[in-house]
């Protein structure tokens, strides 16, 4: 029997797009947007701030100095979070009724800057009992790690666990570590595999 629903948060809660903020650097730096990318990939920046390696206003100052760019550390921030689109992909009926009958948990590979921003503009995450970011266990999906700080977090055995995911090696990680697993495609779909199994909101 499932005892807690856990959720990724990006392209499952809420909507991003990576080029909107590419395109915003461009308006502050010499990298053309199409460039920023193969840019910050060539390094371990990214990931070394998402695994909480890296404390905010240091990685802002090492990515301004990889791009060029040439914005203080509040307009970074805005820029750096604007890829999150404003309307989320699940309603709030589903994640509130959930709530009351399921321990809820939020399981992402996220980072400081945009998280807090985040629980500032989409109040739908209140719904969440509590959240497991990859920057504050240090550990990214599909690192074995972060899902079993979700399965203690949850207080339940890895089998009474339901997680969602959009990428398909995040749901094939979650399955090895012996959660309930499936990977996220739309709402309809995601609600026909909680009533498939008696999950109800």
């Amino acid at each position: 029997m499932i005892k807690s629903v856990i959720f990724d948060l990006g392209k499952v809660i809420i909507p991003f797009d990576f080029s909107r903020g590419y395109r915003a650097m461009e308006q502050h730096c010499d990298c053309p947007a199409g460039e920023i990318p193969q840019r910050l990939g060539s390094t371990d920046l990214v990931q070394r701030f998402e695994t909480g390696l890296l404390e905010p206003e240091p990685f802002v100052r090492q990515l301004s100095g990889i791009l060029g760019l040439r914005v203080d550390y509040a307009g970074f921030c805005r820029i750096w979070s604007s890829i999150f689109l404003p309307d989320p992909l699940l309603p709030e009926s589903l994640l509130a009724g959930l709530r009351k009958n399921y321990h809820l948990l939020l399981l992402s590979n996220t980072n400081a800057i945009h998280f807090e921003m985040i629980r500032e503009t989409y109040p739908i995450l209140r719904h969440f009992h509590d959240f497991v970011l990859s920057y504050r266990v240090k550990a990214m999906k599909p690192s074995p790690l972060i899902y079993r700080a979700a399965v203690e977090k949850a207080g339940c055995r890895p089998e009474e666990c339901f997680f969602t995911d959009d990428i398909p090696a995040y749901v094939d990680a979650a399955r090895r570590e012996g959660m309930d697993a499936v990977q996220f495609q739309s709402r309809e779909q995601i609600e026909e595999e909680l009533r498939a199994r008696g999950i109800g909101w």
